[in-house]
């Protein structure tokens, strides 16, 4: 199977730069000057360019020609005809592409320190047997892992080496048209690796954006203001979908009006605290364990599962739903998907499935019996929980793909096919949960469209849908994540990951607009939007049948679909076209050729829009001008109508191929560390000593140096307590963070259980690990507000501070730490030196780990400690409930 960037490529002239195979290469949908003409992104040039920086001595290229040859270290393989973008899914001859074998140094790319590792020890047993891997074969990894996931280095490191590097792509398009990205509130490495990779530039103050990424919901006011050129990564009101008590609501909502056989997607699910009582009854016809999970979160935060409604607390918004007890099981371990979903569109409803996706391994393997129903790493198989634990194996190798705890999607479908299993009707089983979710938010999202957003093109959305699968292969919806994670801690995510985001910015369509062209659109009116008074009701409308299946096929007719159209109605079919088209590895599932027929019932007959409340006859979802059906026109022209040649092929079969194929290797992400030196710990001492005999003299901290020193600690702690758990010391930071107002508690009988010790060891570690590292999250994004922008008199010189904390140890940071709060009676770190309700500072004991101990007394034991003894209730039941059992 040929790779995506080796498929047949529809090409385009064009004569602006004089550069002309370069530019060809890089825009797609027509010529630069075209308003349909779109950026390329291609995974390749990842590649390159992390060839460029590792391996080139002199880092630069001298010709045209020398621009655009793919390194032959990397893929062995005649490119020379190679063409612009793939003009709908090759041809599948074979489920498992050639893969292209990596030389040695491929795992340099992502750590120093990896080298060591060699592909050959991830083999599979000859028996055939599925294995996670050999532990001693990871257990350095594992290490360099979390030396690597705690370096708060590394984003600066890697924008610095982005500037360094930034003038290898001053050929591209997106250079020379100066097109800016835009990030708000959003850990985006990897996507800004990709945007400099193409030439794309971050925006100054006060510039215009073409694309925007953000992390969180968008403001209405921004969305109003949007240009046809713009693309933002949200639409308005997906918390509709990704708040986890709304999306089980609305699915509720469609089984009251559509039948819960059709939208039997989610377990039994009640919002606490208002419907306790119905929980309460539910849980007396059918007992079993239950999973509790916070209305609005994410990566596993304050999750648990419990035996009885008793022990859930009652004074916050919880979601509980229904445990699933019989979960498809890999080599006994528990495991759920993480799959891609990109929406173009939802009015017309526009959706794809990316071809690949992750499967996520608890570490612990599965065991139903309720005394290990406190352990997360046996019940959640969310990485950020499981990478916590010693036992967790990260695939060091991006060509195998089933081993470890994380494997592909393709993987996985392969290995159930090997099997017996029906991969094809779980598969199918996947998409009808996607657009029967998607639906049954639809119609709030398509009202705030209308409301807010100028252009039909302006908004695009990914979402991470996670899916658990039961022992039967039916597919359960568990939850679908806002901004899924981008994060790289593997090859194996960067080869996902690189693939999957280069895809959608193609897919999606960044305008290559001139500077010439945004400005006409930035200073005239146009920018509003532009409601077409005089459209008029479209053939779709003429062709509603009321057949009760719902579908709704062009008869006969002697007057061509294309020739009534309204403009409006052409631009969407032309958008929608050119998108499939460029689509890369993104599968479409709606529409496809059998979508009216198998959802055309869930489908207002006037507007196409997904109905999920009850309508009084004649009323509309949401007002409109002239009502029109966009999903009606959108399905007749791309496959109703069998005399058409543009009629897309999209057939079950062939979706169902792509999915078990495997992603070519080669899409490495280079993050350079090359300007990170390894600490020196005489160095360490002899700042630690200058910054000691300064406080000694009265000089002080100040508190951004302060909250530096604690979190460079803090990340210590974790590394070792991950690595060297100590009972003690794990108390310890568990008691200042529920002081503090962190994650729900630890149960007691963790500690006390005599039992299984070394498993509950390593699991209580991971649980309070990942508590600490939640912690530290916050903690930094707080951090990064405060601001020292000249050194204070009296204060620590900010230059000899910053040497000391790029060479410290544990140790050194304790001491200074220690000192500091000893002599000052303040706690900068934690408290404004001139803010209420500040406790009284505790001696810090002596000796080693002494202020590790005084830690959980540095907070007060008020308001924010009564938050924490709601919980009270949950430990001690649990703790009796244990009790009972083991008697």
């Amino acid at each position: 199977m040929p790779t995506k960037d080796e498929c047949d490529f529809s090409t385009y002239k064009t004569n602006n730069f004089g550069d002309k195979f370069l530019e060809e290469k890089w825009i797609t949908s027509g010529s630069l000057g075209s308003r349909d003409t779109v950026l390329v992104f291609r995974h390749k040039n990842l590649e390159q360019k992390s060839k460029d920086i590792i391996l080139s001595p002199k880092n630069e290229i001298s010709d045209t020609n020398t621009k655009n040859v793919v390194f032959n270290d990397f893929v062995a393989k005649d490119v020379s005809g190679l063409k612009l973008y793939n003009k709908g899914l090759p041809s599948i001859d074979v489920i498992r592409k050639d893969n292209v074998a990596l030389p040695n140094h491929f795992t340099n790319l992502l750590n120093t320190d990896i080298s060591k590792f060699h592909s050959e020890a991830c083999e599979k047993d000859p028996d055939e047997k599925v294995v996670l891997a050999r532990k001693e074969f990871f257990q350095s990894n594992m290490e360099r892992s979390n030396s690597y996931e705690t370096c708060q280095d590394t984003n600066k490191v890697y924008e610095e080496n982005d500037d360094e590097n930034i003038m290898q792509f001053s050929n591209m398009p997106a250079y020379k048209l100066k097109i800016k990205y835009k990030f708000m509130q959003t850990e985006t490495k990897l996507l800004r690796k990709i945007f400099a990779c193409h030439g794309l530039s971050e925006v100054e103050e006060n510039e215009s954006f073409s694309i925007l990424w953000t992390g969180v919901h968008i403001k209405p006011d921004i969305l109003r203001n949007l240009a046809p050129y713009q693309r933002v990564n949200h639409f308005p009101r997906s918390y509709e979908l990704t708040r986890k008590d709304r999306l089980y609501k609305n699915i509720e909502k469609m089984q009251h009006l559509r039948g819960i056989k059709n939208f039997d997607i989610v377990p039994q699910s009640f919002v606490l605290p208002i419907e306790y009582k119905e929980l309460v009854s539910a849980h007396n016809k059918n007992r079993g364990p239950w999973i509790v999970k916070p209305a609005a979160s994410s990566r596993g935060r304050g999750i648990f599962v419990v035996n009885t409604p008793d022990q859930i607390p009652q004074d916050e918004q919880v979601l509980v739903c229904k445990y699933i007890t019989d979960p498809l099981c890999i080599d006994g371990h528990k495991c759920d998907l993480r799959v891609y979903v990109l929406v173009t569109s939802f009015d017309p409803l526009i959706i794809y499935i990316y071809e690949e996706g992750l499967v996520r391994l608890a570490t612990v393997k599965y065991d139903r019996a309720a005394e290990n129903l406190w352990n997360p790493c046996m019940h959640l198989c969310n990485y950020s929980i499981n990478k916590y634990h010693s036992d967790y194996i990260k695939s060091s190798d991006a060509e195998i793909e089933d081993v470890g705890h994380k494997w592909t999607l393709s993987a996985l479908l392969r290995h159930l096919k090997s099997q017996g299993c029906n991969t094809y009707e779980l598969m199918g089983n996947i998409e009808d949960l996607i657009i029967k979710s998607i639906f049954a938010c639809a119609q709030t999202i398509i009202s705030a469209c209308r409301m807010f957003v100028p252009s039909g093109s302006n908004c695009f959305e990914l979402y991470g849908f996670d899916i658990l699968i039961d022992s039967s292969l039916k597919p359960w919806l568990l939850e679908v994540n806002l901004s899924p994670s981008m994060g790289v801690d593997s090859p194996l995510d960067s080869k996902v990951k690189a693939c999957l985001i280069t895809d959608l910015l193609t897919c999606v369509g960044i305008p290559a607009y001139s500077t010439e062209m945004r400005a006409q659109y930035d200073n005239k009116w146009t920018r509003f939007r532009n409601i077409n008074s005089t459209r008029r009701i479209t053939l779709a409308d003429q062709y509603m049948s009321g057949n009760c299946n719902g579908t709704r096929r062009l008869t006969a007719s002697s007057i061509p679909i294309q020739q009534t159209l309204t403009l409006e109605e052409q631009r969407i079919i032309k958008n929608a076209r050119l998108q499939y088209d460029r689509r890369g590895g993104f599968v479409r599932i709606f529409p496809t050729d059998d979508s009216m027929q198998r959802y055309g019932s869930f489908l207002d007959n006037s507007t196409g829009v997904p109905i999920s409340t009850p309508m009084a006859h004649g009323q509309m979802p949401y007002s409109m001008i002239l009502p029109h059906n966009y999903n009606q026109v959108l399905f007749n022209c791309l496959y109703a109508n069998a005399n058409d040649n543009k009629k897309e092929s999209n057939e079950l079969l062939q979706r169902m191929c792509q999915y078990e194929r495997t992603l070519a290797v080669g899409s490495l992400v280079s993050f350079s560390s090359k300007n990170l030196k390894l600490k020196s710990v005489e160095e360490g001492k002899r700042l630690r000593n200058e910054i000691i005999k300064l406080i000694d003299n009265g000089s002080e901290l100040t508190q951004l140096q302060a909250r530096q020193a604690f979190a460079l600690y803090l990340e210590a702690i974790l590394h070792r307590i991950t690595h060297e758990p100590r009972d003690f010391h794990e108390k310890i930071i568990l008691k200042f963070l529920n002081r503090l107002g962190g994650n729900i508690k630890t149960p007691t009988v963790l500690f006390h259980n005599p039992q299984n010790s070394r498993g509950n060891s390593k699991a209580r570690t991971a649980m309070v690990a990942k508590q600490l590292g939640d912690f530290l999250e916050q903690y930094n994004r707080d951090t990064e507000a405060y601001v020292d922008s000249f050194d204070h008199f009296g204060m620590i010189p900010s230059g000899l501070f910053g040497d000391f904390l790029a060479q410290s140890q544990e140790a050194d940071l304790e001491a200074v730490l220690a000192l500091h709060t000893n002599i000052t009676g303040n706690m900068p770190y934690l408290y404004n030196r001139f803010g209420l309700s500040v406790p009284q500072t505790p001696p810090i004991p002596s000796g080693l780990h002494g202020f590790l101990r005084a830690l959980p007394a540095m907070v007060l034991t008020g308001s924010v400690a009564r938050d924490f003894n709601k919980f009270d209730g949950y430990y001690k039941n649990n703790e009796k409930n244990f009790n009972i059992l083991r008697n």
